[in-house]
């Protein structure tokens, strides 16, 4: 792994609304090509926190990313937010609000023709994709026809058509069948070991393990309440209880330290 910073925040704050802070304090460090989860209940700021990572949002405070300053100045500049958005892709947890072209193969092709490629390369390069998240047969449907796992890998297709260097992702396997919940898994860790730094949002606990290098906590206060590795923020019950990720009711059970995670609940004094 390198140990070139890709994201540094310092003292970051951000409100939607006059008095009611969707982050408050945060700082934070991401290194090229790390795993990172944001963990933490609905609610707790994660979706604003990877907004800001990837631009869409200025909040109060300081943010660099790659060595520059992503601030609302900066991204006015066309040609430095076209790069900066080929370094940083973003894949919503609603698929919809992403998806606008009339077939899957154009959706894919649309960031590599931006970019300046020849329509032919950028053909090829959206027919390799669709083979790699296995939907090749549906490069002339409707995207809005699909599914929402199908849908889901047209998202995440379209912004690797760009090649980022940095993959966010909120949710990624909410509402997925547990069939393609393992591909997103699956597929996420083939990314990180080709050299992609994957910054994920997530509240659920038995994805942690698989996704995580570095685990970022936050609670309903908006702020990050601790760091550390997977298995020993999986560990902290005190901590997931604090983050209102588990209740008094629920252990947390892992099952070695790369194995899977369960959460169990206690029934009549017993787990």
């Amino acid at each position: 792994m390198s140990e070139s910073s890709v994201f540094e925040l310092a003292d970051v704050y951000f409100q939607y609304r006059p008095g009611e802070p969707a982050l408050k304090n945060i700082n934070l460090n991401i290194m090229s090509g790390e795993r990172i989860v944001l963990l933490g209940p609905n609610g707790c700021g994660k979706s604003t926190l990877e907004k800001v990572l990837a631009g869409l949002i200025y909040p109060q405070g300081r943010v660099t990313a790659f060595g520059t300053v992503i601030d609302a100045h900066n991204m006015r500049d066309k040609e430095f937010a076209a790069a900066y958005r080929r370094k940083v892709g973003f894949v919503f947890q609603n698929s919809d609000v992403q998806i606008f072209c009339a077939s899957v193969i154009d959706e894919i092709m649309f960031g590599p023709l931006a970019m300046g490629m020849p329509h032919a390369a950028a053909r090829d390069r959206a027919l390799e994709l669709l083979e790699f998240v296995g939907i090749a047969a549906l490069a002339d449907r409707l995207p809005h026809h699909l599914s929402g796992g199908e849908k889901k890998k047209v998202a995440i297709a379209a912004v690797l058509a760009v090649n980022p260097a940095v993959l966010i992702l909120d949710e990624p396997t909410n509402g997925l069948d547990p069939r393609t919940q393992r591909w997103m898994l699956d597929t996420l860790n083939d990314l990180s070991q080709s050299g992609k730094t994957i910054i994920t949002a997530t509240h659920q606990l038995d994805i942690v393990l698989e996704l995580a290098d570095r685990v970022v906590v936050m609670d309903d206060s908006h702020t990050i309440i601790a760091e550390g590795r997977a298995t020993e923020v999986l560990h902290d019950r005190e901590l997931l209880l604090e983050a209102n990720l588990i209740d008094e009711r629920y252990h947390v059970h892992l099952h070695g330290e790369d194995g899977h995670v369960h959460v169990h609940k206690h029934v009549h004094g017993r787990s």
